[in-house]
């Protein structure tokens, strides 16, 4: 009969906390032992990963290896493939691997620095700093020179995770499986990630009103003794910039040049943590409202399940006096001679006056426009109210409700928005179906939703609609900037809210990821 392995040699037995592996790495320096430390996401072990991880632990006496955790890989929708937990077991059976940790924090950076490697271990296909759209390497052979290290490249063959992924283990269903691999015959990643850098030089103007979102969580424990009244038992509250202050920090992950104007209320203006809550880069001018509170939209939420349970609006949508509505047309129109674009996320919510969008529509050197249909303007406001933009991003009941038609072609409806408007560019977006772009000149271009988390759809829209306004104006082929649009509201839905932006970076991975 075979004798158990002892502990350290079982998989579970090589991995260990970060804090533990420290203490057992310093031991091994006192031993004069030379440490190789290797890091990545590991998300399905392959030939490539056995041989590189094999190279490494020749060029040390001990290799250790750190992991990605599950909620900082940025390698698309669905990834990872497999928990972290899995993921560094499966490494840790390896036998060059003599331990392994999950990481803290997004980058190696830290954890080399708590480490203190001799040789930071990367495989081939980094030796071309260039060719790492995140600049992560640099940061980590920054951090390992600082530990006095080394960084190495072993130099095997070279396959990709995502690659192997993407062909034998579809982590879409099969129309969006077929849609990605007609995509990558037509499309590389080096090309949409070069149309995503040719962004950056764009000098942006964000217009619209501020909204704070307030999330009030709670766990919903029954119905009321003597009323119809659900109980809930308060937990915690949140607050996050939303509005067209979500939609500048969007623009800020992709451009450097940003002016913002908006309306704060003079009753309780909370101007503090709007300025807080914006990106470096992000110039905000503040049209005041007289009497009025800035605007909070604060939700109920059942924190077991992340049900809405009610949405109370703490608002005066009424217009703009006319002294302030002067003042707006004035700062628009100032902010306008240095922008490259405008991008208007009109919520209905009193600062855009039907003046006021006449002088966007006439003076703007490119308008992109969103109009929001909510409960507090729904029938009173849609994207008729512009006279004309060079780009509009809309929901499909949004252009339905502009023309009143439930039943007509979608693609009918786009081209008369289009004339109406004098609107060469139309995103329509079609939640679980994707989404449907529009050029003059290029015709249609469909894109299936990309999403398979769905945390909370709110603000989704906003950042499709920041960045295919900065796609647009660029003139990003429509196809390509569907499939951007879809890949970041992918990423807006994964999370609560407005509670973070998108991530220029996280969205390069992403793109790189799934086309490979």
């Amino acid at each position: 009969m075979t004798s158990p392995q002892p502990a350290a040699a079982r998989p579970g037995g090589k991995i260990v906390s970060l804090e533990d592996l420290a203490r057992i790495l310093e031991q091994g320096r006192r031993d004069g032992r030379r440490i190789a430390h290797c890091h990545g996401v590991f998300d399905l072990l392959h030939v490539g990963h056995i041989r590189h991880l094999q190279e490494a632990r020749g060029m040390g006496d001990m290799l250790v290896v750190t992991i990605t955790p599950d909620r900082f890989v940025n390698k698309g929708p669905g990834r990872p493939a497999f928990p972290e937990a899995l993921r560094a077991e499966v490494v840790a059976s390896l036998e060059s691997v003599d331990h392994v940790a999950v990481n803290r924090w997004p980058t190696a950076v830290e954890a080399i620095k708590l480490l203190r490697p001799h040789y930071y271990v990367k495989g081939p296909d980094y030796r071309d700093d260039r060719q790492d759209v995140t600049g992560g390497i640099t940061l980590e052979r920054e951090a390992v020179e600082s530990v006095g290290g080394e960084i190495r490249y072993t130099n095997d063959v070279t396959f990709s995770s995502s690659f192997l992924l993407n062909r034998h283990i579809p982590l879409f269903p099969p129309g969006v499986t077929e849609f990605l691999k007609g995509f990558r015959e037509h499309h590389s990643a080096s090309e949409l990630i070069a149309a995503i850098e040719g962004l950056r030089p764009l000098r942006v103007l964000a217009v619209g009103e501020t909204i704070l979102d307030e999330y009030v969580y709670g766990y919903a424990i029954g119905k009321s003794s003597k009323e119809a009244v659900l109980a809930v038992q308060y937990q915690n509250r949140e607050l996050y910039a939303g509005g067209i202050l979500a939609i500048a920090n969007h623009v800020a992950e992709f451009s450097e040049h940003i002016d913002l104007v908006t309306y704060l209320g003079t009753s309780d203006p909370r101007e503090d943590f709007v300025r807080a809550g914006l990106k470096t880069g992000i110039t905000p001018e503040f049209i005041y409202k007289e009497g009025a509170p800035t605007i909070v939209k604060r939700r109920y939420v059942d924190k077991y399940l992340l049900s809405k349970l009610l949405e109370v609006y703490e608002m005066d949508d009424r217009p703009l006096s006319p002294d302030a509505d002067d003042r707006l047309c004035e700062v628009l129109r100032e902010r306008m001679k240095r922008a490259d674009v405008v991008v208007v996320g009109d919520f209905g919510h009193g600062l855009i006056s039907p003046r006021v969008a006449e002088v966007l529509s006439r003076e703007a050197p490119f308008l992109c426009v969103n109009t929001q249909v909510n409960a507090a303007n729904i029938g009173f406001h849609t994207i008729s109210k512009y006279p004309h933009a060079d780009y509009v991003c809309i929901h499909e009941g949004e252009i339905r409700l502009d023309k009143r038609d439930r039943q007509g072609n979608i693609e009918d409806l786009v081209r008369d928005l289009s004339r109406r408007l004098g609107c060469p560019t139309i995103n329509v977006t079609q939640g679980s179906n994707g989404s449907l772009t529009y050029r003059d000149g290029e015709g249609f271009s469909k894109c299936p939703s990309l999403a398979l988390r769905v945390v909370d759809r709110i603000g989704a829209g906003d950042a499709v609609f920041a960045v295919t306004s900065l796609c647009a104006a660029r003139r990003v082929p429509c196809e390509l900037m569907g499939f951007v649009g879809n890949l970041i509201g992918a990423q807006a839905v994964a999370v609560i809210g407005n509670s973070a932006s998108v991530d220029r970076v996280g969205l390069m991975r992403s793109v790189e990821s799934i086309l490979k």
